[in-house]
């Protein structure tokens, strides 16, 4: 899960810099329609640099908590781990069998 989480965060930052590299290519370019577009690309840059941020740490938040949680209540965890395994089971198992009938 982290070398995806990592590869999203490359994505998001050549994502970002390519977004820079238009604003700076369209510098020179008059017109109306080209001004425009460079606002609203500007303006969605920046609100994507906010959610990611923003999705980031919440992201960072939750380990955290999750990593609290579990160092607290080992063998509570551990159970519920068991527990939803054993669900999953059975549901793929009657689903199997469901489909060679």
């Amino acid at each position: 899960m982290n070398k995806e989480t990592q590869a999203i965060s490359n994505d998001m930052c050549q994502l970002a810099d390519d977004a820079q590299a238009l604003l700076s290519a369209t510098v020179d370019v008059a017109g109306d329609k080209v001004a425009d577009a460079r606002k609203r690309l500007a303006a969605a840059l920046e609100r994507g640099k906010a959610i990611y941020g923003r999705a980031r740490d919440k992201a960072i938040q939750g380990a955290k908590a999750a990593d609290e949680a579990v160092h607290e209540h080992p063998y509570q965890a551990i159970a519920i781990g068991v527990g939803v395994g054993a669900v999953i089971g059975y549901l793929l198992a009657r689903r199997c069998c469901r489909h060679r009938d």
